[in-house]
């Protein structure tokens, strides 16, 4: 499972959670009070990640009430073992949720499904389902309203990478390389932008192999100039007493002006 993360908060760390419920590892905002992850695994090889959507919101609730999706997974991540909790949650959580966005999870049990939710209700795409064998989703709700579709340049992107190239024995290298550093326009957009912050692809088990063995290969910053590491929950399964960061930026952060001459070189050395 991909995540490709844009924000504007481009100050990103992995932090280990070690409170009530399960143990897990997630991304967040290095200056964000903990409650909030924006992709993570738990020690039961749960995994959840989400894409923000514009098309699927039905009601009036006030924007200050909204944007509330990362404690929503990180109360999943504490919560869940199968894509059943996470419906269970879905359906139990306080309404209005404060979300619009589409969900992806797998587990340790088979279970690979992307939810789109708003406020006060979901709609579930199986990926078992899909004859393919895998769902792209950008920055709209296929449920949703099709004149507000968003991403649909680096969807239909992405979509041309998958049917040309995908194969069941693919691994992290490849949703890496060709997909969040892949150079392609479309209408002007690519997949890596100014304002991507990180790219994570949560490579998860069968349902006969340890959930411990999850791993969340991660790249904190822009892809394009950074490298992946891989991390697990198992790693720090034994000595978690408490939160800590286990994963930031190097030199205590981004330089801005750096990583914008490093993305522009690689684009004109790899321009297509």
């Amino acid at each position: 499972m991909l995540k490709h993360r844009d924000t504007d908060d481009q100050q990103n760390s992995v932090r280990l959670f070690c409170g009530e419920g399960h143990v897990f590892i997630g991304l967040v905002n290095s200056t964000s009070p903990e409650g909030e992850v924006w992709t993570g695994t738990n020690e039961v090889g749960f995994s959840i990640m989400n894409t923000a959507s514009y098309n699927f919101r039905e009601d009036s609730l006030p924007d200050v009430q909204m944007d509330r999706e990362g404690e929503l997974m990180y109360k999943a991540l504490t919560l869940c073992m199968t894509t059943a909790d996470f419906e269970t949650l879905l359906d139990t959580c306080p309404k209005p949720l404060g979300v619009e966005a589409n969900f992806g999870v797998i587990d340790a049990y088979g279970g690979a499904a992307y939810y789109e939710v708003n406020n006060f209700r979901w709609v579930k795409y199986d990926v078992n389902d899909i004859p393919c064998g895998y769902r792209v989703v950008t920055n709209f709700c296929e449920s949703g309203r099709r004149e507000d579709y968003q991403g649909w340049d680096r969807f239909c992107i992405a979509s041309e990478v998958m049917a040309a190239e995908f194969a069941p024995d693919v691994d992290h290298r490849f949703f890496f390389e060709r997909l969040s550093r892949n150079t392609t326009e479309c209408n002007g957009q690519r997949i890596p932008r100014k304002i991507t912050s990180a790219s994570i692809v949560i490579e998860g088990v069968p349902a006969v192999q340890n959930p411990l063995r999850t791993v969340m290969w991660t790249i904190l910053g822009n892809p394009l100039t950074h490298i992946a590491v891989p991390l697990t929950v198992g790693d720090y399964l034994g000595s978690c007493s408490k939160n800590r960061t286990i994963a930031r930026m190097r030199s205590g952060g981004l330089n801005r002006a750096k990583e914008e001459r490093l993305r522009r070189s690689f684009l004109r050395r790899h321009r297509q």
